[in-house]
């Protein structure tokens, strides 16, 4: 097995040029909402991405990308996939990317109880358990206390906020799926596929049913695409897993937690998104619930693995 380092420079490096991409991510969709809608967008994403990751694929010898063995595993993170992102195109367009993209990473909070329920080995401590009280403390804090100009508003506002926190449950549930069935002993690029796949074969379809099937070819909408397609989708989360293979994952998930502070400052910045006070009051009181749900756990274990 090989031995995972601590984080050097590089690693430092690369991982902060991450947070900021994936913090950029639901701005951009935003941002080119009225070009190409953000169902549409993750569809066409979804697809050149993996034409790109298609090429990278490395199976054992006797098997098969197709296999039997991965026919129900690999159907259901690919639908609880394009199920979450048809959620964050839906809340994008009824709530800011700020919000959408910090209910988002409430993620591992969920993930963290469903371990809980499923493995013995990832029972939460009394401290896990505070921090998921505090994060969830955080989540109500941030649905109070909205300046939102007028009731109509307000009400869009909340719908949003509940969908992007839907879209976090269902990216928890693709991480239960995938550390519970047999893709966790798969190759990355592998589960990568079955995702990107499932979410142009799922929103493709749904992008139509839902209205949102027009698209202006400008170069916003290009940019957006290759963005995407390119930049996240294919390289930033290659990235991410061969940072996985070689660095502790443990040192790896601080960083991430720097994506809803990036993803909150692009939204001020490239949108002029007004963030509440009480928003950023739960902003923190989540992100502090997450990072001892996730770190404290690790605490004393003896050389963390990837996850």
């Amino acid at each position: 097995m090989q031995v995972r380092q601590a984080l050097d420079a590089k690693a430092s490096g690369i991982m902060f040029f991450l947070c900021i991409l994936w913090g950029l991510q639901q701005v951009v969709i935003k941002l080119a909402a009225a070009d190409i809608a953000p169902i549409m967008q993750m569809a066409l994403r979804s697809g050149l991405s993996a034409l790109l990751v298609f090429p990278l694929i490395k199976l054992a010898k006797g098997q098969s990308l197709w296999g039997r063995p991965y026919w129900f595993s690999g159907g259901l993170v690919a639908l609880l996939f394009a199920a979450e992102f048809c959620l964050i195109g839906e809340a994008l367009r009824f709530t800011s990317a700020s919000h959408t993209v910090v209910l988002l990473y409430t993620a591992p909070i969920f993930v963290a109880l469903g371990l809980h329920c499923k493995l013995p080995a990832e029972r939460l401590t009394g401290l896990q358990w505070c921090g998921i009280l505090t994060a969830f403390s955080g989540i109500v804090v941030t649905f109070l206390g909205r300046g939102a100009s007028g009731a109509q508003d307000l009400s869009a506002m909340l719908w949003g906020d509940l969908l992007a926190l839907g879209a976090g449950m269902l990216w928890a549930s693709t991480t239960i799926a995938v550390r519970l069935s047999n893709l966790s002993e798969a190759p990355a690029t592998q589960t990568l596929f079955y995702q990107l796949l499932g979410g142009f074969a799922f929103l493709l379809p749904m992008a139509f049913m839902l209205g949102q099937s027009a698209v202006h070819w400008t170069a916003l909408t290009f940019g957006s695409l290759l963005f995407h397609a390119v930049l996240i989708s294919f390289g930033s989360y290659l990235l991410w897993f061969w940072l996985l293979k070689h660095y502790l994952a443990s040192r790896l998930g601080v960083f991430s937690f720097l994506t809803p502070l990036f993803g909150i400052a692009f939204g001020v910045l490239i949108l002029n998104e007004p963030v509440e006070s009480g928003f950023i009051a739960g902003t923190v009181m989540v992100m502090l619930g997450v990072i001892i749900v996730s770190l404290s756990g690790r605490i004393g274990k003896k050389a963390p693995a990837a996850q």
